[in-house]
């Protein structure tokens, strides 16, 4: 069921999931958090060329330098100035109901991606994606495959080291250093274990 989506590609079969994000805004101003370390270039917008469902994708033009990081992040209650989340709010959908999130990725073979979510005690969690691919390929990550970050926590994160839902947010960070770029499209909520 899908609950205050504003979103053209709306699943409505329960079989299908909840499709929680498929990046259809105006742009990336106040709609996704993104930064870097100083020595690491991140360009984040939308593409309307490479896309899985809806009018557009995430396209991510990156520059990583060894040790360095950055971070892409869309959700409910940003940490950018005026954030404004445009999917379900997340006390509205019934995470027990999906065992798994998944979301498509456009790869292009440069090594790992971590998707990380942001559990409602604000603490965060860590799959690690294996871009070994070319073009679009669904990643399906059962919420038992995440795991607690151990790298680095918000100040605010409850510390619990237990999955609390509802999921707030989640980001995406490519990890192998080098020039890349990546798209990643449909964030849903599925009925699936397989990845």
């Amino acid at each position: 069921m899908c609950i205050g989506l504003a979103l053209s590609a709306c699943s409505q079969n329960a079989d299908d999931g909840v499709l929680l994000d498929s990046f259809e805004g105006k742009g990336t101003q106040h709609t996704i958090d993104y930064g870097s370390s100083g020595d690491t270039q991140i360009k984040v917008s939308f593409s309307s060329e490479e896309k899985k469902c809806g009018r557009q994708s995430l396209k991510i033009d990156y520059n990583l330098a060894k040790g360095g990081y950055m971070y892409c992040a869309r959700g409910h209650g940003l940490d950018v100035k005026g954030a404004v989340w445009e999917g379900p709010e997340p006390n509205a959908v019934d995470w027990n109901a999906y065992p798994s999130l998944s979301v498509q990725v456009y790869g292009s073979k440069r090594g790992l991606l971590a998707f990380d979510v942001k559990d409602s005690g604000g603490e965060m969690w860590r799959f690690l994606i294996n871009d070994d691919f070319t073009g679009w390929k669904e990643i399906v990550v059962p919420f038992d495959m995440f795991k607690v970050r151990d790298d680095w926590q918000p100040q605010t994160a409850d510390g619990n080291r237990q999955l609390d839902f509802p999921i707030k947010a989640y980001q995406f960070e490519p990890k192998n250093p080098g020039e890349g770029t990546v798209h990643f499209d449909c964030v849903k909520l599925v009925n699936k274990y397989n990845q």
